[in-house]
């Protein structure tokens, strides 16, 4: 016997499904990956609207008269 049908047998009606992380939380190892690569996205976008924000206030705004910087 091979040892995927071993698996199969000793595991039963979980074989072929995803491990949870905590037994308790319904979130499998593939869904927190998904929110890690997300969460680490919007970060990067937040970062870049901050220094597109930055720049503008700073160097585009007084160019255009917007803001006085002294």
């Amino acid at each position: 016997m091979g040892e995927s049908k071993r698996r199969k047998e000793t595991l039963g009606d979980k074989y072929g499904q995803e491990t949870r992380i905590v037994s308790w939380i319904p979130l499998t190892n593939s869904q927190a990956e998904q929110f890690v690569k997300l969460t680490t996205r919007g970060a990067w976008g937040g970062i870049i609207l901050l220094i597109l924000g930055w720049v503008t206030i700073r160097f585009i705004g007084p160019a255009l008269g917007w803001w006085e910087v002294n």
